[in-house]
């Protein structure tokens, strides 16, 4: 699988939980800091909506859950687009907290 662009390993990135595991473990083996950088910010939506299934019983759950749900889509169109481009001060700070995932 080293023929994957770092395009593309961004993209599957953001295809569910098992995209993101993927991506990790193609990215692990032939590292690329593109790629890197989408798989970082993934993990940090997965937080999100973890958080938001948690707390799904009361409204702010429901808040959070479908601003996480906008937040994916637009990670997903930068990434299609090949722009390594985020949330605003959410994709620096996943940078910064999820270094283990390097």
């Amino acid at each position: 699988m080293d023929d994957l662009s770092p395009k593309t390993k961004g993209i599957i990135a953001y295809l569910t939980f098992v995209g993101f595991l993927i991506a990790y473990f193609i990215n692990k083996e032939n590292k690329n800091e593109y790629a890197t950088w989408h798989i970082k910010n993934m993990f940090g939506l997965l937080i999100g909506l973890f958080i938001s299934t948690f707390v799904q019983n009361e409204v702010i759950g429901f808040y959070v859950y479908w601003t996480v749900a906008c937040m994916w889509l637009y990670c997903l169109i930068m990434a299609i687009m090949g722009k390594k481009q985020g949330i605003p001060f959410l994709s620096d700070k996943f940078q910064d907290w999820f270094r283990f995932l390097n």
